[in-house]
């Protein structure tokens, strides 16, 4: 066993060396040879996996920060080929079972594929959430071993999983991916309200998951289609029967933008898109086909200089009097200087005039 923990340390500085390499592919677009090493620090990781745990679980964080690392750059180095759709296969292959996969690249995975319209998300997402219970109110508790590289918190001698991190894909799961995407809201209600979730946490997830059905039903009943219908405005073939057509035309236009649904999702639950600090924030003004942004930066500039402007143009008077005053104070300098300078009286004979005599000497 001392020979394994040897191994273990020996080797630690050589994956975090590849890493770094890894994310240096990565920053350089070399996303081929970024996607290949860093399945290659996985592949390793996953094998050695006992041994550079140790005999006492010490080196349980540091694996998991390693096993994070490399597969944040596997995820954006797909992303960057185009290869969202295989995240989440890839990552269950290399991690050989979807619940040892770190959970923030569990997380970041599955959003991506979501925002693409992947399909598979929801099968690995279910698979991750069956493979925990929850302990005592407190933590999230392994059902195999396999999962323990997430287990980073200590609780009562034992890794667990933190409450938030599992709260997090509880998240992704009901609310984005049921309810905002598939609009699979009973089901997403069904699921909530059997799952071993705090209270607290599972009456917010149903309140947040009623008032979105609530908004899609008042969507629905507010829809074209319907309002014709019950306004009798479609044309009617024989007694009972609508033109087929006309259905159609107004259905399509009806039709929800699911990618536009589904991106909205995404920056949702990760706040993308506003900025923390407020004069960076911009807003959007359309005018037909045109488009125009402005910050909050220049629209505060400008608003300061039209105040400036009211502001001179209310006082005009009183700053036309103290300009004038000014003006006037100068005058009055300059006039008492030039007649100081020419008050001394020279005589203008002086220059023709002989020097007096001087007394003579006895």
């Amino acid at each position: 066993m001392e020979a394994a923990g040897r191994v273990g340390t020996s080797s630690e500085p050589t994956i975090w060396g590849d890493i770094d390499i890894c994310e240096s592919y990565l920053v350089c677009s070399m996303y081929e040879e970024a996607a290949s090493l860093a399945s290659s620090v996985l592949e390793r990781l996953c094998r050695n996996k006992s041994d550079l745990l140790g005999e006492s679980g010490d080196g349980l964080s540091q694996l998991h920060d390693m096993m994070e690392s490399a597969g944040m750059v596997l995820v954006q180095s797909l992303k960057e080929m185009g290869r969202t759709a295989e995240i989440l296969h890839k990552l269950t292959e290399l991690f050989s079972s979807v619940a040892a996969i770190p959970v923030e690249v569990l997380q970041i995975g599955a959003c991506l594929q979501i925002s693409e319209g992947s399909p598979g998300v929801r099968k690995v997402l279910e698979e991750f959430l069956s493979n925990w219970n929850y302990v005592d109110e407190k933590y999230y508790s392994p059902v195999n071993a396999e999962a323990n590289v997430n287990c980073t918190e200590i609780c009562d001698g034992h890794f667990v999983l933190g409450v938030d991190k599992y709260l997090g894909v509880v998240d992704i799961y009901a609310l984005t991916l049921l309810a905002r995407i598939l609009g699979e809201f009973e089901p997403a209600i069904s699921w909530v309200e059997k799952a071993a979730l705090p209270k607290d946490k599972r009456q917010d997830l149903l309140r947040r998951l009623h008032s979105l059905y609530a908004i899609k039903a008042t969507s629905l009943s507010q829809d074209p289609l319907s309002h014709m219908l019950n306004e009798h405005e479609v044309p009617l073939i024989g007694e009972a029967n609508a033109s087929e057509e006309f259905i159609r035309s107004v259905g399509q236009k009806s039709m929800p933008n699911r990618e536009h649904d589904r991106k909205l999702a995404i920056l949702k639950l990760y706040g993308q898109g506003k900025p923390c600090f407020w004069l960076f924030q911009s807003i959007n003004v359309r005018f037909g086909n045109f488009r125009l942004v402005l910050s909050n930066g220049k629209i505060l500039l400008g608003c300061l200089m039209l105040l400036a402007y009211f502001i001179v143009r209310r006082e005009r008077s009183a700053l036309n009097r103290y300009i004038k005053r000014q003006a006037l104070a100068l005058k009055n300098a300059l006039v008492d200087f030039w007649q100081l300078a020419f008050s001394y009286q020279v005589n203008p004979l002086a220059a023709v005039q002989p020097p007096a005599s001087m007394p003579a000497r006895p």
